[in-house]
């Protein structure tokens, strides 16, 4: 019996084999021109699960000629790290070490910071991947040194051709078996797989081998259904449309509503989705009203992601109701979306000569003046006396407006 999974077995081995990603690997992709060009960096992929991450960096190492070494970072230790290292100042990694690094988020910053100095000196090209925003559990020095490539979710059609193959490779197998019978499927069929796999290759070759397995003759969706309970679709409209409720129920200060969709998001596993989310409702939707939302927020992001499901629900449960029960404003971000819309057109390019570096000619240092105020311009003299923040009212802005109304005004009159 084969032990091996089958998405292992169908992994491409070249570039032009390669599902989606265009924008990285295609003829005009970015990471193909640089591999043409013979320039090879420490890369940091991300995006989801499934969308050619670790078939990417096999890839790259196979063209680079230099030895290859992969580590999960969720079962590796430092010392793991430590020996690979070692490895590169001897005869064996003589070409430079290529290190795959997947689930880099689960190494803490003392094991990452323990990459840097040979990622300096170019003893090692580090790869690593995540599947959640780098930004925030990749470590500033590790970043600093290494090009971001995003992955995207697989178009369905482009899973479509996978899964042939996935039906001729078992099929193939059934052969070599006394009673072996070969399958077939409709083109239905293989779109309702790609459709429910959320732009996961994987995850559709798994669905497939299974239907592959209970079924007969043809496989058919009824037969996908038995392994496939609608958990983590990140492309229904089920998915979005939870999320939605969700932001709108806080937004309009609904905490039964906001406990509601919460419930149903967890009961599908959207941890993920969930912690994204709520950040980006704590500064779009409650915002400049209570500062310290976002701060809050954060906080139980991380814990609940740290504690994982099922107790990752009372951080979340926590800072939900909390955003649902806070006052609101919007007034940050419409005033940067306004401000926006004026940078699109191509407006305030030259900015005023007493903000232009070295000199600084003519500026005003605000501390050295009474309240630490002194009137002067800031913006570009093509957008002077436009106002894009418009205070919301709450007690925080309220309180700031008629702070600053009163600095102000009393410099205009002095």
């Amino acid at each position: 019996m084969r032990t091996a999974q089958l998405a292992d077995l169908l992994r491409p081995e070249s570039l032009d084999d390669l599902v989606g990603q265009d924008h990285l690997f295609g003829r005009s992709g970015i990471i193909r021109r640089m591999l043409s060009n013979g320039r090879i960096t420490n890369m940091i992929f991300f995006g989801p699960p499934g969308t050619g991450k670790t078939t990417a960096a096999r890839i790259i190492a196979k063209a680079s000629g230099m030895t290859y070494h992969q580590l999960n970072a969720t079962t590796a230790s430092l010392q793991d790290v430590k020996d690979l290292l070692q490895d590169t100042k001897n005869i064996f990694g003589t070409n430079g070490l290529l290190l795959y690094l997947d689930e880099i988020q689960y190494f803490n910053k003392r094991q990452q910071q323990s990459l840097l100095e040979s990622m300096e000196s170019g003893d090692l090209t580090l790869i690593a991947s995540t599947t959640e925003n780098p930004h925030f559990c990749i470590h500033h020095a590790v970043i600093s040194r290494s090009s971001l490539f995003a992955f995207h979710p697989i178009k369905p059609e482009s899973i479509l051709p996978v899964l042939q193959k996935a039906l001729d490779y078992l099929n193939q197998e059934q052969e070599q078996l006394p009673d072996g019978r070969a399958r077939t499927v409709s083109e239905e069929t293989c779109r309702y797989i790609c459709s429910v796999s959320g732009g996961d290759v994987r995850r559709a070759i798994s669905l497939f081998e299974n239907a592959f397995f209970s079924a007969d003759d043809e496989i058919t969706i009824e037969h996908v259904k038995l392994f496939d309970a609608g958990i983590g679709d990140f492309n229904s409209d089920v998915h979005y449309d939870l999320l939605s409720c969700l932001q709108k129920s806080i937004r309009g200060s609904d905490p039964d509503a906001t406990a509601f969709y919460v419930a149903r998001l967890l009961a599908l596993g959207e941890l993920l989705s969930l912690c994204r989310r709520l950040q980006v409702i704590a500064n779009e939707d409650i915002g400049l009203a209570n500062s310290q939302a976002a701060v809050v927020t954060r906080s139980c992001c991380e814990s609940a992601l740290d504690l994982g499901l099922p107790e990752a629900a009372l951080p979340i449960a926590h800072a939900a109701i909390y955003l649902a029960t806070s006052p609101k404003s919007n007034s940050a971000y419409l005033a940067v979306n306004a401000a926006t819309q004026d940078v699109n057109a191509g407006k305030g390019v030259t900015v005023p000569k007493h903000l232009q570096s070295p000199l600084f000619e003519g500026y005003k240092y605000p501390h050295d003046f009474p309240d630490h105020y002194v009137d002067q311009e800031y913006l570009p003299v093509d957008l002077k006396g436009r106002k894009y923040y418009k205070p919301a009212e709450n007690k925080y802005e309220q309180a700031c407006l008629a702070y600053w109304e009163a600095i102000k005004n009393n410099k205009k009159r002095s």
